[in-house]
Order: C-alpha cells, then structure tokens, then sequence
C-alpha cells in the first residue's frame, strides 16, 4: 500500500500543504478501498467520519433534485478529495458521490484532517484555497445552467470531458459516461441528450461508437457553446 508522504496524487490537493510527520500520521490512520463502476462512495444526508482521496479512477458528484433527477454537480478524478467541506463544516454530506469507472480511493479519519488545520496554517490556507475555488465554480455552473441553452452546454460538456480527461487513439473521450449521466451533467432529459447528440452526430460535429463519444468538427461544435 502506498504511503502518503510517498504518494504522488497528493501533490493534487491540501495534503501538499501537510509535513512530513502529518503526512506520516495520516498514512498511518487511512484505509485503501477498491470500487467497481456504479458503486456508492457515500451518500446525501449521510455524516462522514472522513474524507477519501482519489488515487485513480472517477466519481461523479450528484445531488437529487425536487422532480427525482439526479443532478451531476461535477466529476472528481485522481488527486480529489471527496468530503472536505463536510467533514470541517460538521454537516451531513449535500452530495452523492459514485463510481463511473473502477475507483481505488484512500479514506482518511476526520482527526487526522480536524488536527492539521488547527496546528498548521499553511494546511489551513490550502484547503480554504479549494473551497473558493469549488465555489466559483458552482458560481460558473448556475450561470451556465440559466443563460446557457441545452446545446450549448452539451457542446460545452463533450469540450470539459475532452480537455479533462483527453481522447484515445481513435479520437474518442477517455471518459465514457451513459447518455443518463450526460444529461445529468448538463441538466436535461435523458430522450433530449440523445435527441441533441443525435442531431450534432448527423452534422458532423461529432462521431459515436456505443457509448463512445468523439469531436470531429472543433470548429462547428466552438459555434455552437459560443452561440448568442
């Protein structure tokens, strides 16, 4: 099992920010998990005793809204913490996290992560760093959600998953994600998602394979995220 201070995921997230000796005592309180695609890592409402660390694989972060439908918050893939601002804030968790690819995950008692932000600033000041960021950027999602048409922010999304988690060798994205799961992320019916990519596959904006997903015309599929 690897240890933290060894581990090179860390260099991702806050625990950069930890001392060789923290960094030992967290190696020595976290437990290794493995996750097959589809499985819970936690659930909302649910009390964390912890945060887990992604050492490989993708989660996605949904929150299920008044209608039932599940609403993918953001992908969370290796370096991330799942948890933080739950486990400071002494909340119950606000989000789901599941598996959309086989996972490996640390999961870190609270004492270990409660005890370093109260002696080490620097720890401190890292994590505060991310949870602004994770706020400006449920701050960019609103906006996209409200002024954003749904072709826009489907063109918008197959852009994300490509920049975030790059294309194989035939020119398809990396990540594969059901069509359930991309209207989850981009906020629409199941039927309009495979309507809409249906329409950009018959412009050439884009090509398909199964679930597969690939850009074809960078170009066209640009016009349409940057449509007024």
């Amino acid at each position: 099992m690897s240890r933290c201070e060894n581990c090179i995921v860390r260099k991702f997230n806050t625990l950069r920010a930890m001392s060789k000796e923290e960094l030992k005592r967290v190696s020595d309180s976290k437990t290794t998990k493995s996750l097959k695609k589809g499985e819970t890592i936690f659930g909302e409402g649910e009390k964390l005793n912890g945060v887990y660390c992604v050492r490989d694989g993708v989660s996605k972060l949904s929150k299920l809204s008044a209608n039932g439908k599940d609403q993918i918050v953001k992908l969370a893939s290796k370096g991330q913490i799942l948890g933080q601002r739950s486990v400071i804030a002494e909340e119950k968790v606000n989000l789901t996290a599941v598996a959309v690819s086989d996972m490996e995950v640390c999961f870190i008692p609270k004492d270990s992560i409660v005890e370093t932000l109260q002696t080490n600033p620097n720890f401190t000041m890292e994590v505060l760093r991310h949870m602004a960021h994770d706020l400006k950027e449920a701050d960019d999602v609103i906006v996209n959600m409200s002024q954003n048409s749904v072709k826009q922010r489907m063109a918008a999304a197959f852009f994300y998953l490509r920049n975030s988690y790059g294309e194989d060798k035939n020119g398809f994205l990396n990540l594969i994600l059901s069509r359930e799961d991309i209207s989850n992320i981009v906020g629409t019916a199941t039927e309009s998602a495979i309507r809409i990519i249906s329409e950009f596959k018959k412009k050439g904006l884009i090509k398909t394979l199964g679930k597969k997903i690939g850009i074809t015309d960078e170009k066209g599929l640009m016009g349409i995220v940057e449509e007024f």
